[in-house]
């Protein structure tokens, strides 16, 4: 009994170890301990997502794909493993390296009212879209009069919303500045995360995202994005495929999270915009 809960003790604390060299974005040495979890506990499924991770993120996609199938062979229902599979698919036999990233910050994902919106696009590019993982930051660009998102090589990933793709640029002309990232990844599905990072004083009072302009973000980390199997361990990806963990915004006192979109219309708001402009 006591070396059974020995064993346990020793698992758990590896796998916080792993978890926490992904944080930190330290992925060669996340795969070698992964690995060296695998060697001693053969069935860990978490494990071998982690493993899959890792080998995403260093561009190892053989490898990663190599990680999700052995996951599934433990455990056919695993969602994580069949929708990175299914992701990875996108990429084909001659997919290219993945060049390194720069990665946001999770309290960028916090939601902060008129100043955040996260929407899915159009036109997705899921051979480029596979080779990046969420919390990638991504540019804005333009093409033939729409907002496009861009990696930062310069290869085109999606379309935003026509609706939301032109509030932005009239905003961007104005002198306002945005940060995007990829917040979400399914097997045909980009989302991404928009932030105002500056506001020209010729737009103050105006919101960036006002309501009905973005599709809301998860202000709160539901639970079953922080996954716990009986050992109580703590998995940092989300069942939804590569999916970022949102921040939590409260108050001193441990408050609730920021409430959705809340304040004037597009419509309201653009009425202002037009009595501005007419005054």
């Amino acid at each position: 009994m006591v070396q059974a809960e020995d064993r346990a003790k020793t698992r758990r604390q590896r796998a916080d170890q792993a978890i926490q060299l992904a944080l930190q974005g330290r992925w060669e040495e996340a795969t070698d301990l992964n690995r060296s979890i695998i060697g001693a506990f053969p069935t860990d499924v978490d494990a071998y997502n982690r493993l899959g991770k890792a080998h995403t993120e260093l561009g190892r996609y053989a490898d990663a794909k190599g990680a999700y199938q052995k996951a599934l062979e433990i455990d056919p229902l695993n969602s994580i493993a069949s929708k990175n599979l299914a992701r990875l698919a996108n990429l084909g036999e001659k997919a290219k390296p993945r060049q390194a990233t720069q990665k946001v910050a999770p309290q960028m994902f916090i939601e902060e009212m008129g100043k955040t919106g996260a929407t899915t696009l159009l036109r997705p590019n899921m051979a480029a879209a596979a080779r990046m993982t969420a919390g990638d930051v991504v540019e804005l660009g333009r093409e033939n009069g729409s907002l496009i998102v861009q990696s930062s090589q310069g290869e085109f990933i999606g379309e935003v919303e026509p609706r939301l793709g032109q509030r932005l640029m009239k905003l961007i002309d104005a002198g306002n500045r945005y940060l995007a990232a990829i917040s979400a990844l399914g097997e045909n599905e980009v989302r991404v995360f928009l932030r105002e990072t500056f506001q020209d004083a010729s737009q103050a009072g105006k919101l960036s995202f006002p309501p009905q302009v973005t599709e809301p973000f998860r202000p709160y980390v539901k639970e079953r994005l922080v996954r716990k199997d009986a050992s109580d361990e703590t998995f940092y990806e989300s069942e939804d495929g590569d999916d970022w963990v949102p921040g939590r915004d409260s108050d001193e006192e441990g408050g609730a999270a920021v409430s959705k979109y809340s304040g004037a219309t597009l419509e309201d708001e653009d009425e202002t915009e037009e009595e501005e402009e007419e005054e």
